[in-house]
């Protein structure tokens, strides 16, 4: 098949076939898309087809308005949700959802996932924020934009390049990234965390959140203006 996208699917491809690798999903769970913000598309795992036969011309092209653009079969029925956040959050090139077992575990229980220690505080700030339930009437239209709308607005007031995950309560994570491998790699951590705080609260349900001192050294050494943190 003669592509206009090539590059593009492939990279989708490759971050698509991380999602089983670092165990974030099985069977036909889960999706990554890669944005070209300069043409204005994204190109996305395609709906119900096993990890194991995806080839990068499987990969589905879609515009800002949720039109294929290139590709022989349906893009991942979240495509709308992918659409939404790409058309609102500046400077996102990757998006994964999965229904990874700990992140989803608390998105079940809508809750947002404590910043009890240090290995949370050095990606994100703040606790990974949870979504309110969806309402009865966004369940009924458009329900995938809807979980963009959603997601679009826990972040009102906080900075998607910040805190680059989220729990859609009752249905599971999202994270981004500047790119696909970046968004991957977010949705790696994010499932980590989970997993540790889960843990945390299983030993002492009263743990207190790590202290506000020590959550800005940690991020700040990686993410602040003089941030100090690995090679430059």
């Amino acid at each position: 098949m003669t592509s206009t996208h090539r590059e593009l699917r492939e990279r989708a491809l490759a971050a698509n076939l991380e999602i089983p690798r670092r165990g974030l999903a099985i069977y036909t769970f889960g999706n990554v898309s890669a944005f070209d913000a300069q043409k204005g598309v994204l190109a996305i795992k395609p709906s119900g087809v096993p990890y194991e036969r995806l080839a990068a011309d499987d990969m589905v092209v879609v515009d800002l308005d949720g039109k294929v653009v290139e590709g022989r079969l349906r893009p991942s029925s979240d495509t709308p949700t992918h659409v939404v956040l790409y058309s609102s959050f500046r400077g996102v090139g990757g998006i994964v959802h999965t229904h990874s077992t700990y992140a989803t575990a608390w998105a079940q229980a809508r809750a947002p996932i404590p910043i009890y220690g240090t290995t949370h505080a050095d990606h994100l700030a703040g606790d990974v924020p949870c979504t309110e339930e969806m309402r009865e009437e966004a369940v009924a239209g458009d329900y995938e934009r809807e979980t963009g709308n959603q997601i679009l607005e826990c972040f009102r007031e906080r900075s998607p390049l910040h805190t680059p995950m989220v729990l859609v309560a009752g249905h599971g994570p999202f994270t981004w990234g500047e790119d696909a491998d970046k968004a991957v790699y977010n949705a790696v951590v994010l499932e980590e965390i989970a997993r540790m705080a889960l843990l945390t609260r299983t030993i002492d349900p009263a743990a207190a959140r790590l202290p506000e001192s020590v959550i800005r050294k940690h991020f700040e050494r990686k993410h602040g203006k003089d941030a100090y943190y690995g090679q430059k």
